[in-house]
């Protein structure tokens, strides 16, 4: 006899499909019961209990009424990530002499049983953004030694600047920089990066190691509304998404490198694709700028001004 007792959650997952084809329904081997916390424990303060449920409606129906919430929803189908997934490449491609390639981080203090220090490397190529390799180190470990053989890594791939999150920023900038890289703090928030990458998942524009890890982060990812009416994407309490943020930080940057680049525009400090330095951040529009048809993802700053070009297409030229 299998025994499963859990507090309901998302409406998705396996207990989610067990209760919606079992409950209140006949079965020879399969019973599902959902009752209050007071139901099964009657020892329970019920003025505490309302106290939290006032506190956080949403939360308190799943924690103490046995409700599936109604206002978390998964942030990617799972149709979306297994249709970006290459189930007949190796884990990790190797580097290809004049392939242009970027990097994004999501660095860890290195605690047990902590976040995990992750790094992604992604390419473009006929069109489609192709994530070659994804690493984490779980903790105990000492940063400083894993952004060594981080960097090593990607200097095989001719990498020169990183990008990463803003987790000790001002250290982490000189320790990369000790190992001969630059570090380049994301303009953006996490929540932000994924919902900047969503369209190239759903326009089918990535491609997907088979990597166990990865896929279970990108399915937990969660969508929902704040008070301020921005989505807010994130992970489940007590689960982590150290990969799926390093990947799609990664996406993020190679697609708007090559947005930036047919525009004319500086890309706040990264390197350039011909290995040269990059422009400063303040270059303004070139004379003439077409961008006929060009597929926009991203926010772009021109001349002191900033756009929102997430959901936007460029369809005529602009002359000054």
């Amino acid at each position: 006899m299998l025994i499963a007792i859990s507090s309901p959650y998302r409406k998705a997952g396996l207990m989610y499909a067990k209760h919606k084809q079992y409950f209140n329904t006949d079965s020879d081997d399969t019973l599902v019961i959902q009752g209050s916390t007071r139901t099964f424990n009657k020892t329970l303060d019920e003025n505490a209990i309302k106290a939290q449920q006032e506190a956080d409606p949403e939360a308190g129906k799943a924690e103490w009424d046995a409700q599936f919430r109604s206002d978390l929803v998964g942030f990617l189908d799972d149709a979306l990530i297994d249709a970006a997934v290459d189930y007949n490449r190796p884990l990790e491609l190797p580097p290809q002499p004049g392939r242009f390639y970027k990097c994004f981080v999501d660095v860890s203090g290195g605690a047990i049983a902590g976040d995990s220090y992750t790094l992604s490397i992604v390419h473009r190529e006929d069109g489609k953004f192709v994530v070659d390799l994804v690493r984490g180190r779980s903790g105990p470990f000492e940063p400083a030694q894993v952004t060594e053989e981080y960097a090593a890594l990607c200097k095989e791939y001719r990498i020169g600047a990183i990008n990463g999150d803003y987790y000790a920023a001002q250290w982490m900038v000189s320790v990369w920089r000790q190992c001969g890289m630059s570090y380049i703090k994301s303009t953006l928030p996490t929540s932000q990066i994924y919902i900047e990458t969503l369209p190239l998942f759903t326009r089918g524009l990535v491609v997907l190691p088979n990597e166990p890890i990865l896929l279970r982060e990108l399915r937990l990812l969660e969508r929902t509304p704040t008070r301020m009416g921005k989505d807010l994407v994130t992970h489940p309490r007590g689960c982590h998404d150290d990969r799926a943020n390093s990947v799609c930080g990664a996406l993020y940057g190679i697609s708007n490198y090559r947005i930036r680049s047919s525009l004319g525009l500086a890309f706040d400090g990264r390197q350039s694709e011909r290995g040269g330095r990059t422009q400063s951040s303040r270059s303004a529009l070139p004379q003439s700028t077409c961008a006929e048809n060009l597929p926009v993802l991203g926010r772009a700053t021109v001349l002191g001004k900033h756009f929102d070009l997430a959901s936007i297409e460029m369809r005529r030229c602009r002359t000054r």
